[in-house]
């Protein structure tokens, strides 16, 4: 017999996926803290950069005290995109068997930036759920577009600025700059059909416990109203004023150890499992 809790579940796993996409706003609203000194001119000195080949960082998603799925990053072998060298990310959802049930979620991105981290060279999707996707942006910095095919369909290009990184790239870029106290970032991307601006608040420090290991992390708190960069009194999305916060260690790596999703009453939590993450 299917628990009542199970019952309202069903109706929040549906955006449960959303809430992904919304996580990886957050975990790269802290890119631009030193935005005007960070430009496409800049290359980021190879022996500063804080993730290896072979890193990967796990989370376990709840709802409640309800086990919903698995979320995991992963530093994958560089490759070579339209000849130039490019590291690799990717980023893997899925929901347990029990919630499988219920709304199966299998989903996969791929993002690839150059090895001087100034730009984001390609970016896929795919996923397997009720709402099925697979997309991919590829990027031209010559023309300055960017390029949206959705089920093998391409979209009408978008113009682009220089440095404009896709969703999951920004992740791993924030892990390059100085995080102060109390000040405010805006952080410029792309979803290949809209240019983007994501205004954030980096908090205080403080020690948290997850998993039962304690962590001296910041707090970063996103304004998740998103803007269009060509029409700057237009919202773009807009989500039931969702509430979002994550918790990352005040160190030199910056990892997330603890993500916080909510919407309304409905409300994710994602913990770093360190005995399945590998950090290099």
């Amino acid at each position: 017999m299917i628990s009542k809790n199970m019952v309202i579940l069903s109706g929040s796993l549906g955006i449960f996926r959303g809430f992904v996409k919304y996580i990886i706003l957050f975990l790269c609203t802290i890119m631009f803290l030193n935005f005007s000194s960070f430009s496409i001119a800049q290359e980021v000195p190879r022996k500063n950069i804080p993730f290896q080949s072979g890193e990967k960082l796990t989370y376990k998603g709840n709802w409640k005290s309800i086990p919903a799925g698995e979320l995991s990053l992963e530093v994958l072998p560089n490759q070579t995109i339209n000849g130039v060298e490019a590291y690799h990310f990717a980023m893997i959802t899925k929901t347990n068997a029990a919630v499988d049930l219920i709304y199966k979620i299998r989903e996969r991105q791929d993002s690839y930036i150059d090895t001087a981290i100034t730009h984001s060279l390609f970016y896929k999707k795919k996923n397997e759920s009720k709402h099925p996707r697979d997309e991919s942006i590829a990027f031209d910095w010559q023309k300055l577009e960017a390029t949206c095919t959705k089920f093998g369909k391409k979209n009408p290009s978008i113009k682009i600025v220089p440095g404009t990184f896709d969703l999951l790239a920004l992740f791993y870029i924030i892990r390059f700059q100085d995080l102060k106290q109390n000040s405010e970032i805006k952080l410029l991307l792309t979803d290949g059909d809209l240019n983007i601006a994501v205004k954030a608040i980096v908090g205080e420090k403080s020690i948290i416990e997850v998993e039962g290991k304690k962590y001296n992390v910041i707090e970063i708190t996103p304004d998740m109203k998103m803007y269009d960069e060509l029409d700057k009194n237009k919202v773009v999305k807009k989500s039931d004023n969702p509430q979002l916060k994550v918790w990352v260690t005040a160190d030199e790596k910056k990892i997330p150890v603890k993500i916080r999703s909510k919407v309304g009453i409905i409300s994710f939590d994602f913990d770093l499992i360190p005995s399945m993450s590998s950090i290099r």
